[in-house]
């Protein structure tokens, strides 16, 4: 009888996008096609496709944390990536929760709005997302909206700004352990796609071809979740983030073979099988 190959489990925490191209549905595509096994908490619900939000339902706080208790009592996840919560009830149980089963890993993409402008994260959910959930996590990933709000600033539009930003939002974690800041810039004009990559000490730029396409849809979502999926396989922190942009710079390199929807369409998470 041939011996069990142990896979790292990944468990997304996040809402669901019935069209598949962002949220929990995206990150287990994501997490599969890089070798993890995939589970998943529902944070939030929503009404969702390709060209806007039209509705998002907030899960009973109590029951996302009954999820969580009883995954973990059985399923202890090596990472965990967090997506979309929704609402200050929701962050703070999350926290409260991973704070009890302390995974390994812990990658926040503080996702506040959608591809299509729409809102997913409530205004005063912000705080408890700076106070309960950034002294846990090894890696924060928001683009450069999100940066300025979780740093109340504008957002930024140089490089040169955008070192100062991930200075920054390292001071707002701990510092104990192996933190990580992933500063995404895909919001900056030009023909590279540069992001930064920052742990309080080294500053390392990650930088690739942008390319021309509308098919973008959960960028955000699945550059977190083959984060959570590859840092457990990776020899190290940078090893993991080259991997997970390289992947997800793939995806979308390939995005317009899929024809999905009218609107801002997803990225081809299984490009290497299909």
């Amino acid at each position: 009888m041939s011996a069990v190959r142990p896979i790292p489990k990944a468990l997304t925490i996040a809402g669901v996008d019935p069209s598949g191209g962002a949220g929990v549905l995206a990150d287990i595509k994501a997490m599969s096609a890089l070798g993890a096994y995939g589970c998943g908490v529902i944070a939030a619900l929503t009404a969702q496709n390709t060209q806007g939000v039209t509705g998002v339902l907030p899960i009973d706080p109590a029951f996302v944390a009954q999820q969580i208790d009883t995954l973990f009592a059985d399923v202890p996840a090596d990472a965990v990536k967090i997506g979309m919560l929704g609402s200050r009830p929701v962050t703070e149980t999350v926290a409260d929760r991973l704070a009890h089963w302390k995974p390994p890993h812990v990658v926040l993409d503080p996702v506040m709005v959608a591809k299509s402008g729409d809102a997913l994260l409530a205004r005063e959910a912000v705080g408890a997302l700076r106070e309960a959930l950034l002294p846990q996590v090894t890696m924060i990933t928001p683009n450069l909206p999100e940066a300025g709000v979780l740093l109340e600033q504008r957002a930024v539009e140089t490089v040169k700004e955008m070192r100062r930003v991930a200075e920054r939002l390292r001071e707002q974690l701990p510092h104990s352990g192996e933190r990580w800041v992933f500063l995404k810039g895909g919001h900056l004009p030009g023909d590279m796609a540069i992001d930064l990559l920052h742990d309080g000490d080294r500053m390392i730029e990650l930088a690739a071809p942008r390319i021309d396409t509308r098919n973008t849809h959960g960028t955000g979502c699945t550059l977190s979740a083959a984060l959570a999926a590859l840092l457990p396989q990776a020899r190290d922190v940078p090893d993991a983030a080259r991997r997970a942009k390289h992947y997800l710079t793939e995806a979308i390199r390939h995005a317009d073979r899929l024809g999905v929807g009218s609107g801002n369409g997803p990225v081809h998470h299984f490009h290497g099988w299909w």
